[in-house]
């Protein structure tokens, strides 16, 4: 069996107002190759921006992966490694508060993708000295401003 293809993956989310308009981007890199993905939405969080970031790159993979994905969301960091995810399920997607749980669309599909892959959820300090995390701010907001001048 071949080993798989090792992808490192940083992403970050941004909104203008919470809820507004919102921009996430994105870096794939694998076998010394880097690709710059964005996008984003008129009217959205900016949780959803940064469960889309991630969303968006797992999308983009054609086959099974070993795949590292950098994040300074806590919100979809923990919700991976610290089994709110589970909790969630088990609770028929209700969390603490027995209320719905946010963005449930999104986080089954992230879950599906994830089923494809064996992924690793690594927290990032934002807006710090990671260039990668840096660039991948730069390019949600400047997606989250050309979705205001949409608006």
């Amino acid at each position: 069996m071949a080993a798989l293809t090792k992808v490192t993956i940083y992403t970050d989310g941004a909104c203008s107002g919470n809820p507004g308009p919102g921009g996430w981007g994105a870096i794939l890199s694998a076998a010394g190759k880097s690709r710059e993905i964005s996008g984003g939405e008129a009217h959205t969080t900016n949780n959803r921006m940064e469960m889309m970031a991630v969303i968006k790159s797992l999308e983009l993979l054609t086959r099974p992966c070993e795949v590292e994905v950098y994040s300074d969301s806590a919100y979809v960091v923990n919700a991976f490694n610290q089994g709110w995810i589970e909790g969630w399920q088990k609770k028929g997607w209700k969390n603490s508060a027995k209320n719905e749980v946010a963005n449930k669309d999104l986080w089954i599909k992230l879950i599906e993708l994830c089923k494809l892959h064996t992924v690793r959820f690594i927290k990032v300090k934002g807006h710090a000295d990671n260039e990668f995390n840096n660039r991948c701010d730069e390019l949600a907001v400047m997606e989250s401003k050309r979705y205001a001048k949409e608006d």
